[in-house]
């Protein structure tokens, strides 16, 4: 099966942006019949929309894949096995992924797609580092007839289709995660924003959700921007929040993704907090969710490695072969970059993880074992919120 059992996130429900969500799932229950019909032959595989006989390529294609970095270990972890592991089966075993990361250099990584591009592979996903400074891989690879998939991060330039997930909601889901954990005293409350780098496309959008939820519901005493994402950055950044909100005053903090969450509780806890105010994070790390279980963090957003991938995976294999059908019912979303207008986009839906919904997200969908979550040292908490 291409696509795992998936439960409608409920902390979506008071969300403005439900529709959107709702369209989402649908088009990701589209995209898993076409394939399924063209499992059984009810779609030829080798026809597209314009009734050629002919796929433009066959089993045997090489489908490069560009990620980021590795401090963010999910792209290690999940998606480059997944999205390999997708390629494979579709392609009955014959397609072929090259596979590069760039270490969090942005130069490095348009050395990487100009290779990929010179070595004539058939077409490349990619997940920016720098959404302006690849633009002009993208259009050498263009001029090459070599489609370009965003993966993760909407990319400038020419690109073909993107795959990632509402980030204004991701922003939202995290601010109303807050706000909700602050209850009655929110309008009172000081908290802290640690965003993500301005060279990333979605930490905009992750902050413009934030604030749709956070403006006017609680008092933001300090924000900063995170370069590259780095800990490090964050925790100096935290530093020196305490230092000029105080440390008591902090009620929350809003941290775009989970490795700057780690390193804003320990900034928190070497401060002298008794007790580690909610803070959000981003991606599931199992990091992450251990520090849930054990009340350290007190959110992440789940965003399905399982879906992205496959879906970024079907989308390059449907792109090279021209099987337009199933290209069509993969990409229902229409986005808008600084360059293109009207990308065609698969966005999968996220949903806020807490103590509560452990066992029904990464458990359920297969992304940790409860073994995987409850080391010896955390066998109290998990027993506490039924884990086992």
């Amino acid at each position: 099966m291409l696509f795992p059992a998936w439960k409608a996130p409920a902390v979506n429900a008071r969300s403005p942006r439900r529709t959107a969500v709702r369209r989402t799932a649908i088009a990701v229950t589209a995209a898993a019949s076409a394939f399924s019909l063209a499992a059984c032959g009810v779609i030829d595989s080798g026809s597209d929309s314009s009734g050629s006989a002919e796929p433009k390529k066959g089993d045997d294609i090489t489908v490069g894949l560009l990620l980021p970095e590795k401090k963010t270990k999910r792209f290690e972890q999940f998606d480059y096995p997944l999205f390999k592991k997708q390629v494979a089966t579709l392609t009955n075993g014959k397609g072929k992924v090259v596979y590069a990361n760039a270490l969090g250099d942005k130069e490095k990584q348009n050395q990487q797609f100009d290779e990929m591009v010179a070595a004539k592979v058939d077409v490349v996903v990619v997940d920016s580092i720098d959404a302006k400074t690849i633009a002009p891989s993208i259009e050498r690879a263009k001029q090459a007839n070599i489609p370009v998939i965003a993966y993760d991060r909407l990319a400038e330039g020419p690109i073909d289709a993107y795959v990632s997930h509402d980030n204004e909601l991701v922003g939202e889901v995290q601010g109303r995660s807050l706000v909700e954990a602050l209850g009655d005293k929110a309008s009172t409350s000081k908290i802290v924003m640690i965003n993500g780098s301005l060279t990333d496309p979605n930490s905009g959008r992750f902050k413009t959700g934030a604030m749709n939820e956070l403006q006017g519901k609680v008092q933001i005493a300090a924000s900063y921007d995170t370069k590259d994402w780095e800990p490090e950055i964050a925790k100096a950044n935290m530093e020196a929040a305490i230092k000029s909100v105080g440390l008591s005053n902090i009620a929350a903090v809003y941290s775009a993704n989970d490795g700057m969450a780690d390193a804003v509780i320990d900034a928190l806890k070497e401060a002298g907090a008794s007790k580690v105010p909610p803070v959000t994070g981003q991606d599931a790390d199992l990091a992450a969710v251990q520090r849930i279980v054990s009340g350290e963090q007190f959110m992440t957003v789940y965003k399905s490695f399982i879906l992205e991938a496959n879906n970024a995976a079907s989308i390059a294999v449907a792109k090279v072969q021209g099987r337009d059908i199933e290209f069509d019912a993969l990409t229902r979303d229409k986005v808008d970059s600084p360059t293109e207008k009207k990308i065609p986009a698969m966005l999968v839906p996220v949903v806020a993880l807490t103590k509560e919904n452990i066992d029904d997200t990464v458990i359920q969908d297969g992304v940790y074992t409860v073994q995987d979550i409850c080391t010896p040292k955390l066998a109290a908490d998990c027993a506490e919120i039924g884990l086992k």
